[in-house]
This record gives C-alpha cells, structure tokens and sequence, in this order.
C-alpha cells in the first residue's frame, strides 16, 4: 500500500494579539460554526472575548419546540466555554426579523455591552451565507466601530470556496477574491470542532464542509479602521 504524503501547510502568521474582543453575531452557533478558530486563536494569543449573540435562535429550521430558546442557550454556553470565550450576552431580537429592528437600538446595544474592547469581530458584509441577520449583525457591528472609535474585523470566505459552498448546498454563499481580503491566517480548529458539536440541534454538514474546503486557514477584512 502507498503510504500518504503530508501536504505541506504553507506558511502563514497566526492570529494577532488582541487584549480584548468584542464579537457580534445574530445567533447561537455563528460563535461556532464561523468564527470558532478565529476566536479561540485570539484566545490562545492573550486576549479576553466577549460575546453579544442578538437572537435566542428560536426560529431554526433545523430543530423545534417550544423549549428551543432555552436548548440553545445552553448550547451557546457550552460552545463558548470550550472557545474560551469569557463573557457571553444573549439579545432577546426575533430570529429571522433583525432587520426589522432598528439599527440605533442594536447599535446601543453593542456598545453598552462591551465597554472599552480593542477591537469588534464579526461577519464580513453578506453575512457569509447571505441570512439578512447575517447581514444586520455586521451592520450593527459597522456602526458601533464607528460610535466607539475601535476597529472591525469581519470574517469571511475566499470566492473559491463560496463558489464550491454555493454549488454543493443551493445557498448564497458570499465570497472575496484575493484583492478583498487583508489578511489570512493559521488557525488549530481542535476548539472549533468541539464547539459545533454543542450545538446538537443545529446538526448542519456545511460548516464541516466549508472547514475541509478552507483547511487550516481562516480569512479576515477590514470593515471599520478607526
């Protein structure tokens, strides 16, 4: 039998040294299913994440009942003990209607929760999968950079495997070509993975898939510069 030859990882810098980080997502999973590596690797690297989750993720498809809200809270804070994420705020925003909120409340929101972070980390403009909560979620996170005066990162994809995710799962997912993106880095999705699988009633094979496409490397933009 031929033995398997290591594909080499090409060399590429690790997540820089925050002291403290302030994420903003729609709902419990995005921590995991998106930005798991990238928040754990900020972990490793010193610094202190908060989390702001603006829906209790009632309206899933993926799952139901009347107790779902309460099933992935819990879920939430399991994932985010095992990121190492140290602070965990949950919004009490319709799931699948935060755009209709409006974007000062949200806005308000964010700043009253995190005081004075370094920086605020988010999903890049598309939302990724294209979710209008998605999308206000990055909105929201935009504008509070702004009110703050602090730096956003948005996490996203390179066009390449958006394409691949877009023609294997029928979603619109959203991506950048190399010009887009500021900075790629290396990431260890040992955290990753054990914070999807807390979230057992959003069983999805796409972030699996998009994990394998995108190997050990993560993508970010710049979507504020204070």
């Amino acid at each position: 039998m031929a033995r398997s030859v290591p594909v080499a990882v090409e060399e590429c810098p690790t997540l820089p040294a925050y002291r403290t980080v302030g994420v903003v997502c729609a709902h419990p999973d995005d921590e995991a299913f998106g930005l798991g590596a990238i928040i754990s690797g900020m972990v490793d690297a010193g610094a202190h994440v908060a989390l702001l989750c603006l829906t209790r993720g009632e309206g899933s498809t993926l799952s139901a009942g009347a107790d779902l809200a309460d099933r992935r809270r819990a879920e939430l804070d399991n994932a985010a003990r095992e990121l190492g994420i140290g602070h965990v705020a949950l919004g009490e925003h319709p799931d699948g209607a935060l755009s209709d909120v409006p974007l000062e409340q949200l806005v308000e929101e964010v700043c009253a929760s995190f005081g004075d972070v370094e920086v605020l980390l988010t999903f890049d403009h598309g939302g990724i999968t294209g979710h209008l909560d998605h999308q206000q979620a990055t909105d929201v996170a935009v504008a509070a950079g702004r009110r703050c005066g602090i730096p956003v990162l948005g996490w996203t994809l390179p066009e390449t495997v958006a394409a691949a995710m877009r023609q294997e799962f029928g979603a619109p997912f959203v991506g950048r070509t190399p010009d887009d993106i500021d900075e790629r880095y290396c990431v260890d999705r040992t955290r990753q993975h054990a914070a999807i699988t807390c979230h057992a009633s959003q069983h999805n094979p796409a972030p699996h898939r998009r994990i394998e496409l995108q190997g050990p490397y993560e993508h970010l933009r710049i979507l504020y510069q204070a």
